[in-house]
């Protein structure tokens, strides 16, 4: 299992992670927990909806586009708090890339 993913360069360490390919394409659904300290930050990196993904320990790099994303209820504005975010990211088509 990957232990840990990038977006858009930042790093993010992941408590699971499943790929697979679907249409030749790639989607991978990863769980992770975010803390108050790095809410703010994450939730602004997940607003941009499309990211370079790497995934160092499977030498796999793609362009990404959120395809599903959830959070737990936990509240993070409240100081010492963990939450966990589920996300799953679908490569975008080869046509689509800008």
């Amino acid at each position: 299992m990957a232990k840990k993913m990038f977006l858009n360069g930042t790093l993010i360490y992941l408590r699971s992670y499943q790929e697979e390919k679907t249409n030749g394409l790639y989607k991978v659904s990863v769980d992770f927990n975010v803390t108050s300290e790095e809410y703010h930050d994450i939730s602004t990196l997940l607003y941009s909806g499309t990211f370079d993904v790497e995934i160092p320990e499977r030498d796999l790099t793609f362009r990404g586009t959120i395809y599903e994303y959830s959070t737990s209820l936990t509240n993070l504005y409240v100081k010492d708090q963990v939450g966990q975010y589920k996300l799953t990211l679908m490569e975008v088509g080869h046509e689509a890339k800008g």
